[in-house]
């Protein structure tokens, strides 16, 4: 073909040009102002003060590592290695004369804020999100009753979901959890019976419901009133938990799907003795389980107990007839934070609850979903802000130990509902009201995760410049071929096909004279007249029917 001038690729796609990693990363990063490292002899910003951003992230070559002063650890190579752990990175001692401003610089560094990527899909508030535990996959649920699984290794530079699923009809997703071993996941809708997944989202186990005209919630096998959230064991692959609104809590077995395993009853001082349980979690260890209810009451029961009463509890924890929306305990298992809906976050030491150890106020809460979570460190304590339509919601950054805030990030349109840090991939996600799932991450310091769909291309490649109709005869493509009969693939579910095919209409009669091996409306038109006279001659039957009568009376005469 060289011969003739034709490229050597004539009628084929063009091999597809390297992936610039690095170009692509740096399209990610977040438009902010570099902070001013603080000095010893100068003050730390408190709470009241502007909160500083994140640190602009270089991304020099190897060879220029010398010459380039780089803050924080080396970023991870082209053939994928993992992070160094702490105190194993290379560091120059000339570069880096002051130890203490060079630990300052690596800790802001070693948050992942400075890059991010969105994945969208969801055209409502994304109001569920669960991580697997190796970080691969995400599975997101939303007030549009659709529940996405993600998987970072498969996703190409669309970033687009490979499963979408309604998991429990036109119900909301309350929320989502993974098993420890992430080959399971549950999924709480506004319904009574919480689902079982795998995986893949597929094979769901739908488990009981109770009986709704029982009072004693100890003699029914499932929960009476809608479910509000769920969260499966931290190390044990068989149980989870969830809360209802029928005032309890119950830890079911994935094996019995006809009742739970335990049931623990809430006893209000409310009117009736009920309330609802809004938020549930277990602590790390999976030995004490928190449930924060409706009426401001926070309880803290021990998994060794009888469930009869709880090991710990304060019923004035939040503002009554409030939804306090997320409760998680700390690392240690020592402490518990809460996400009230009165606007506040407070920090509670197990062993003293009468009293929170810190309380921070001015923190919008307009949705039910909105979670709190300490920082893998243990160090920080982190949930969303909620904003008005068109403002944009935030990411804040509590000290863990007074609740001082250290840090106020802007992630986008809408308030911010979930948050997540996954720790061995060290990303953290954040979801929007506008159904949109902000992962922020770190070249330095993430692994895998954002990463990986960032380094594929697409998987159509631009066919090769050189070939043109000055070369050859022009092309002819086959009908299917063509744009505009081409299935939409993945942006096109069944639903959808059905009911585009009930849109089309049928193929209309030709008027006037034939074509197209048609007959027209002339040579049918008579035909079509003979079966179906113009017009329709109405009699009473009556009449009709008297004129043979008359006839046979003459004949009888005769």
């Amino acid at each position: 073909m060289e011969g003739f001038g034709l490229p050597m690729s004539f009628g084929k796609k063009a091999k597809a040009p390297a992936s610039n990693l690095r170009a692509k990363v740096d399209n990610t990063k977040r438009f902010e102002p570099k902070p001013e490292i603080p000095r010893k002899d100068t003050q730390e910003p408190g709470p009241s003060k502007t909160p500083t951003p994140a640190i602009e992230v270089r991304t020099t070559k190897a060879e220029e590592d010398e010459e380039d002063e780089e803050i924080g650890p080396a970023p991870p190579s082209a053939a994928g290695a993992k992070r160094k752990a702490d105190g194993e990175a290379e560091v120059n001692s000339e570069e880096h004369s002051d130890e203490d401003e060079y630990d300052d610089e690596e800790e802001v560094d070693r948050t992942p804020v400075s890059h991010e990527i969105i994945l969208k899909d969801h055209t409502k508030v994304l109001s569920a999100l669960a991580i697997d535990p190796s970080g691969a996959r995400i599975a997101t649920g939303s007030h549009d009753y659709d529940s996405k699984l993600w998987d970072f290794g498969g996703m190409d530079s669309r970033l687009k979901p490979f499963k979408s699923f309604e998991p429990n009809g036109n119900y909301y997703v309350h929320d989502l959890s993974y098993s420890p071993d992430g080959r399971n996941l549950l999924v709480v809708s506004g319904t009574l019976q919480p689902k079982v997944f795998n995986k893949d989202g597929e094979e769901g186990v739908e488990y009981n419901k109770g009986d709704v005209y029982l009072r004693d919630m100890k003699n029914t096998n499932g929960h009476t009133a809608e479910i509000n959230g769920g969260a499966w064991h931290p190390t044990d692959n068989s149980l989870f938990l969830t809360c209802s609104s029928d005032s309890t809590l119950r830890i079911w077995d994935l094996e019995n799907k006809r009742k739970q395993k335990q049931v623990i009853v809430v006893r209000s001082k409310e009117r009736g003795a009920r309330t609802r349980v809004t938020s549930c979690a277990w602590s790390p260890d999976g030995k004490m389980i928190a449930g924060a209810c409706f009426d401001g009451a926070l309880h803290i029961w021990n998994t060794s107990s009888n469930y009869a009463r709880p090991n710990y509890s304060n019923d004035n924890a939040h503002a009554k007839n409030t939804e306090t929306t997320g409760v998680v305990f700390s690392r240690d298992g020592t402490r518990v934070a809460t996400r009230g809906g009165d606007d506040t976050v407070k920090l509670w030491d197990i062993r003293s609850i009468r009293k929170p150890l810190a309380v921070a106020t001015g923190l919008d809460n307009l949705y039910p979903e909105t979670n709190i979570i300490f920082s893998p460190d243990n160090k920080s304590i982190l949930t969303g802000i909620s904003a008005p339509k068109g403002q944009k919601g935030g990411l804040v950054f509590l000290n863990s130990q007074d609740l001082k805030e250290e840090r106020r990030i802007a992630i986008g349109e809408g308030s911010v509902v979930r948050v997540e840090w996954h720790s061995r991939i060290n990303q953290i996600f954040a979801s929007l009201s506008t159904g949109a799932l902000h992962v922020l991450y770190s070249p330095h310091s993430s692994i895998r995760g954002a990463l990986l769909p960032l380094a594929k291309l697409p998987k159509t490649a631009p066919r090769d410049p050189s070939f043109s109709t000055a070369d050859v005869q022009p092309v002819i493509y086959t009908p299917d071929a063509l744009p505009m009969f081409k299935d939409k693939g993945h942006r096109e579910s069944l639903h959808q096909k059905e009911k585009k095919a009930k849109k089309m209409k049928p193929m209309e009669p030709v008027r006037g004279a034939g074509r197209g091996g048609r007959l027209g409306a002339s040579e049918t038109q008579g035909f079509v007249q003979t079966l179906f006279p113009s017009e329709m001659v109405f009699e009473d039957p009556r009449e009709a029917l008297l004129k043979y009568a008359d006839k046979t009376d003459k004949q009888d005469e005769e």
